[in-house]
């Protein structure tokens, strides 16, 4: 089979794997993430570096062939090239009450440039963060940058929890604490009195090359407008109970025929970057969904939302031989369903390293 596509990680909080524990509120998970940080602030450190490419080696252990990764740092772009991994790295804009977007913006398209492989084996392009982290001129700024390069894609968290839905309708709740408290709330944001993804669609920022990340909040006319636009939700639904948010609708995203890939998000809310592992809690939330759809999902569905479908994701004579065999007790009889039950690394074999 092709390998597979991880959609959605953080490879630079690898190091942080088993340091959290599991949550009700995605604030509070949110707000440890933030001290364990501040502890390490060079990003150079030689303990986050070796827990990234770690992880990197893992992922590959289990199946999969090509990464969409989210990097505040940009320090996994130099570690994925260098394991000659196929990666799609975001990187990952934050600014509530951002004075001057456009310069903002440049400088990091001009950081995203250089840490990008020249053959294209790793793209970098810009992504915000999420509707109650980045300002409206942000948004926009990267939308800008976004046109200026029709081949990239960007990325943002989106619909994930019920406080991110409380404060963009109504600008109340815990994430306006949190901003007052980081001191970066700004009087001059108003709430749209929307969900959010009404509101970054009347923004402008949201079309086929975004990616919605989560999406555990979305049904009905949100659902309908991201069908509309074409574009695909990175569904990771371990990270989400774990993170106290949670199942994402994923009967609901295929029954209205959305588009669906699947990522593991960081090892600092999983315990592995197994993506076969997140396929079968896909299996478990969702049982009424065919395993070939789910299969699709983690494969040719995450390399187009990624922009790498015409060398990924699907065995076809002229994409790159991308290729794993899972092996098979003998008496399985429905193949589909018994790879989106959970398939250990140790089952995976790579018939082709490139």
């Amino acid at each position: 089979m092709p390998a597979l596509v991880n959609a959605h990680t953080h490879l630079e909080l690898s190091y942080l794997r088993g340091a959290i524990p599991p949550t009700d509120r995605l604030l509070d998970w949110i707000r440890a993430i933030m001290a364990m940080r501040r502890e390490y602030p060079d990003p150079g450190d030689a303990r986050i570096i070796d827990a990234a490419r770690a992880a990197i080696v893992e992922a590959r252990s289990s199946g999969t062939g090509l990464i969409g990764d989210i990097s505040n740092t940009l320090v996994t772009a130099r570690l994925l090239r260098e394991a000659g991994v196929p990666a799609q790295v975001f990187y990952e804009l934050l600014r509530f009450n951002a004075s001057d977007p456009e310069s903002m913006t440049r400088e990091a398209r001009a950081r995203a440039d250089a840490a990008a492989s020249p053959e294209g084996l790793v793209r970098v392009s810009l992504a915000p963060h999420a509707p109650y982290s980045v300002s409206p001129g942000l948004f926009a700024a990267i939308r800008a940058d976004l046109d200026a390069h029709p081949g990239q894609v960007s990325s943002v968290h989106l619909g994930e929890s019920p406080e991110e839905t409380e404060f963009i309708r109504r600008g109340t709740g815990p994430w306006r604490a949190l901003l007052e408290e980081l001191q970066v709330w700004t009087g001059a944001w108003e709430p749209p009195g929307t969900s959010p993804v009404a509101y970054l669609e009347r923004l402008g920022f949201l079309d086929r090359r975004v990616l919605a990340v989560h999406g555990v909040q979305l049904a009905g006319d949100d659902l309908d407008r991201l069908r509309s636009l074409d574009m695909t939700v990175v569904t990771c639904p371990r990270s989400n109970r774990y993170v106290g948010v949670g199942a994402p609708p994923l009967e609901a995203f295929y029954a209205m025929s959305v588009n669906v890939a699947f990522g593991t998000d960081s090892l600092a809310s999983v315990p592995d970057l197994n993506l076969f592992s997140e396929l079968a809690e896909a299996r478990r939330i969702a049982p009424r969904v065919q395993a070939r759809s789910l299969l699709e999902s983690a494969t040719l569905r995450g390399a187009r939302a990624l922009g790498f479908e015409d060398e990924y994701g699907s065995l076809q004579e002229g994409k790159r031989a991308q290729l794993i065999a899972v092996r098979l007790p003998g008496e399985v009889s429905d193949v589909e369903e018994y790879l989106v039950g959970g398939i250990e690394p140790s089952a995976v074999t790579w018939l082709d390293a490139r």
